[in-house]
């Protein structure tokens, strides 16, 4: 790897299921040596990476944590927007089981849009809305001069889900993807720069109906929860993510954090950039 890279994460959507003005679905873009890594691709993917200044026909490189439609709305954005705005080369893609199903529909329904745009009198390539994907398991998945990528099962329910670690030359970033605490993620995170974590305010819990309540219990993280395991992993910074704070205020929840955890957590916002 060169010894000049710097890591640097850009949150381009901070959201969840619930319609937020102010937070488009979960996406992030881990930005090594001005290449973007894109992390899940929720609604508005695209449109975001511009307004973070990155060069959408470098999307060429994403990871997927799991196939929840908040977390892959985008995927048609994704493939096919870069491409008309002249990405060249297909688009690599790695995640969970399902993935490649999921992609060979995306394309099946947009057939005709990539016909005409490839033989009527648009300007195109034939490379650019290809998609190479890769169904994953856990360890290394990826490596370049840039960056290496592990990914590590979570725990977010009946199907698989990928949690993701990016190392670079001059820090690791751990993205946590939707779910419940686990002991693994306590290790992959120890001792790591950056610590990207989804997290529900308990406060807000105590509000939502029981049936709910059962199911964010058992496959998404609490505050309380999330400050004893980055309490363990020691992470330099915890960034809140795919926050379900149900009328709890943004100072409320960070509270709930840290009345546990002493070291630094911030409230993740779309287009906010840690370097």
């Amino acid at each position: 790897m060169s010894q000049v890279a710097t890591t640097k994460v850009i949150l381009l959507g901070t959201g969840t299921p619930n319609a937020d003005p102010d937070r488009w679905g979960p996406a992030l873009a881990i930005l090594s040596n001005n290449q973007p890594y894109i992390v899940d691709f929720g609604p508005g993917v695209v449109h975001r990476a511009v307004e973070a200044g990155i060069d959408v026909t470098k999307l060429t490189r994403a990871f997927l944590t799991h196939l929840h439609s908040d977390h892959t709305a985008g995927y048609p954005d994704l493939i096919l927007t870069p491409w008309v705005l002249g990405r060249a080369e297909p688009l690599e893609v790695y995640g969970p089981p399902g993935i490649k199903h999921m992609t060979e529909h995306i394309l099946a329904a947009y057939k005709e849009d990539i016909r005409e745009r490839s033989e009527g009198l648009q300007p195109s390539n034939d490379q650019g809305w290809r998609v190479n994907v890769y169904e994953i398991e856990a360890g290394i998945v990826y490596k370049d001069s840039n960056v290496q990528v592990e990914a590590f099962e979570v725990d977010h329910g009946s199907w698989r889900a990928f949690g993701y670690k990016f190392i670079g030359d001059d820090r690791s970033i751990v993205i946590s993807s939707d779910t419940a605490p686990t002991e693994k993620m306590v290790e992959v995170a120890q001792g790591c720069d950056v610590l990207i974590h989804e997290v529900y305010s308990l406060a807000g819990f105590a509000k939502r109906p029981v049936d709910w309540q059962r199911y964010h219990a058992s496959v998404h993280t609490s505050s309380r929860q999330l400050a004893e395991m980055a309490s363990k992993a020691r992470p330099k910074l915890l960034i809140l993510y795919h926050q379900l704070p149900w009328g709890v205020s943004e100072e409320e929840l960070l509270r709930e954090i840290t009345e546990v955890y002493d070291g630094k957590v911030v409230s993740g916002k779309d287009l906010e950039v840690y370097p």
